[in-house]
């Protein structure tokens, strides 16, 4: 963070509009950062900023004071022998430590406590395989620009290098999927360390640090004082946009005749709902949100044109298409999205604002680039184009919407009747979005239940809608769900998943179980690997070489998913019938005192539509298995 410039919006995400409510220690951090004028004068180290006078104790002991003091009060974590020394410690503290029966089921869960919060997620692993097997969800993370501080135990300083017993050069191998990784080695090294670890992830771009600590230093002693002083040289991320920028990208929408709303993740993670709902009023323009943007701005509102991608809707694809505007918010023109990307919006300039320089003209050159916070940019932005069209009058997009309403019209979002009798999987995912309501998070894995999730269930707001977007992690959904329940215990939670997504993780029911995390999972059964078995019908002529997992109808169903809930100690049912989902999903929302299992036995053959096939451009979306929409409207 630069001298003089604002605080994080970061910093300030407890007290923004749209923002997730944090526990009460995360609003006085949040209350002491708004009430200071400028970065000079507020610190950035987060927590309270209690003043801790010299005090002798051990490095593990500072591990434990350095996150109490950050106002850290959720961990999940599973011991070990080189962390040992922090974990004793640890048994004393306050902060509620959640034990997970896998270390990548630790990663998970911070990431879902830090989306649905906004606060930095904590995990802790031991060293060699322990923190290897947070390598997944430490790149999850990265992908996904999620706040996170991985800290784990590393063997001593002294055999580092010699192959030691569980010994792993987790630094090196975590350096590309981190903003940081830190490597302590002397204990008086932890508090500044610990502050400039939790500043780095939740700055800027959020993102993942590691902090490996060695056994050595875990067990010398040192002389803890807070708050330390970061120094993190070269680390000065811009939050302010620049003027003439704005003001440029004003004239730009000003002057255009089929502007769009691009509107990616960094917008949610900004906690910039609002800011965005008013710009879009104030032009008018249609609003896309990217598949980590879903509930940033709402479904419901008539602005809204859907998901764009290759599973988007037909009206947000063509919206971009055709435009001849993008005013691109926190999102990076993915592959997923552009399509082929040289064909990607071929007649429209680019707005592209992003707290991340690196993201700006990566991949699409940008016309008029702002870098800073959206937070800060969105109001900046609004204030420009009121002024502009104080001068130049305010557009007329009534073609632009005639057009853009008839596609909305022409195809809407829906599904064929499978004939093999079993139930609609978009069915059965579209009645828990609408019994549950949008006050609800959804937590997806990966493949058609993901993009099924996505697509019916109706957003109303950010921060319901958890996914991962950019890894494609398999087995994310169960633990990112728990982490979210407790981030956020009077909310409804459910984990969509599907049944390979499932078997990855799912032991971290038993976590649920025994900590009284009542989540509530939907195994969307269709008996195999879905997405590769629709890839393989559309492309590989229906060669299903090794996508059925034999746990659906009539298969030996192993495992048996309500045995297996119940063995973990949730409430388990099946549900194979349409007549009993609105009956099965009412009995899960009942139940709050344990986990809830569904296994819910649907169609194989269903498949997710529409979708742009890999290497085409998106003006070929497929509305059905080749079927394409007829394109004479726009004319």
């Amino acid at each position: 963070m630069s001298k003089g410039s604002p605080i994080s919006p970061s910093l300030m995400a407890t007290k923004s509009a749209g923002a997730p409510k944090a526990p009460e220690r995360a609003d006085r951090t949040a209350e002491t950062a708004v009430g200071a004028d400028t970065a000079a004068t507020a610190s950035p180290v987060l927590g309270p900023n209690n003043v801790v006078p010299p005090t002798v104790m051990t490095g593990s002991e500072a591990i434990v004071r350095s996150l109490e003091e950050l106002g850290v009060d959720d961990i999940f974590g599973l011991p070990g022998g080189a962390i040992l020394p922090t974990y004793d410690p640890l048994m004393a503290s306050k902060m509620n430590h959640v034990l997970v029966r896998h270390e990548q089921g630790a990663g998970h869960a911070a990431q879902g406590y830090a989306m649905v919060t906004g606060r930095v997620g904590v995990c802790i692993a031991t060293s060699g395989p322990g923190a290897t097997n947070l390598v997944t969800a430490i790149m999850d993370a990265h992908m996904d620009s999620v706040p996170l501080v991985a800290i784990t135990g590393q063997v001593s300083s002294g055999v580092i290098g010699t192959d030691a017993f569980q010994e792993a050069d987790i630094v090196g191998i975590t350096m590309p999927i981190t903003k940081h990784s830190f490597l302590v080695t002397d204990p008086n090294d932890i508090p500044h360390v610990m502050a400039e670890a939790f500043h780095l992830a939740s700055t800027g771009r959020p993102g993942p640090v590691l902090v490996d600590v060695a056994k050595d230093a875990q067990q010398g002693q040192m002389t803890f004082s807070w708050p330390p002083k970061i120094d993190l040289p070269g680390y000065r991320p811009v939050v302010r946009g620049h003027n003439k920028q704005v003001r440029e990208a004003a004239k730009l929408i000003a002057a255009a005749s089929k502007p769009v709303l691009y509107v990616g993740g960094g917008v949610v993670k900004a906690h910039a709902a609002a800011e965005l709902r008013e710009l879009a009023e104030l032009t008018g323009a249609p609003v896309v949100t990217t598949l980590m943007a879903r509930g940033v701005f709402p479904d419901s509102h008539p602005q809204h044109v859907g998901m764009p991608g290759m599973h988007g809707t037909v009206s947000a694809v063509t919206a971009l298409q055709q435009s001849d505007l993008l005013i691109t918010l926190g999102a990076r023109f993915d592959d997923r999205v552009t399509g082929v990307l040289k064909t990607f919006a071929p007649n429209a300039k680019v707005i592209h604002a992003d707290i991340d320089p690196a993201e700006i003209s990566k991949n699409r050159t940008a016309d008029v680039p702002i870098v800073g916070s959206v937070k800060e940019i969105i109001p900046e932005l609004t204030e420009a184009v009121r002024t502009q069209f104080g001068t130049s009058g305010t557009p007329d997009l009534a073609s632009w919407w005639a057009f853009l309403n008839n596609l909305k019209e022409t195809y809407p979002l829906g599904w064929t009747e499978p004939e093999d009798g079993l139930s609609a999987p978009q069915r059965v995912i579209e009645r828990i979005g609408a019994l549950t309501g949008p006050e609800g998070i959804y937590v997806a894995g990966v493949g058609q239940h993901q993009m099924w999730a996505a697509q019916f269930i109706k957003y109303e707001r950010p921060h319901a809608w958890l996914n991962s977007g950019g890894a494609g992690t398999m087995g994310y959904a169960v633990p990112a769900a728990m982490g979210a329940k407790v981030g956020e215990p009077d909310r409804v939670v459910w984990a969509i998943d599907g049944d390979g997504c499932f078997q990855m993780t799912n032991q971290e029911l038993a976590t649920c179980a025994i900590n009284k995390i009542p989540i509530k999972v939907a195994v969307i059964n269709n008996s195999s690997l879905g997405m590769v078995r629709q890839w393989q019908t559309l492309f590989y002529e229906g060669r299903y070489s090794n996508t059925d997992l034999n746990t659906g109808h009539e298969t030996i169903r192993i495992p048996d998913f309500v045995k297996l809930g119940e063995a973990y100690g949730c409430a388990s049912f099946r549900c194979d019938r349409d007549e009993d989902i609105d009956a099965t999903i009412q009995k899960a929302l009942e139940i709050n005192d344990r986990p809830v299992v569904i296994d819910f036995v649907v169609s194989p053959d269903s498949m997710v539509w529409p979708m742009v096939p890999a290497g085409v451009s998106n003006d070929q979306i497929q509305v059905a298995r080749n079927m394409t929409p007829e394109w004479e409207e726009e004319d």
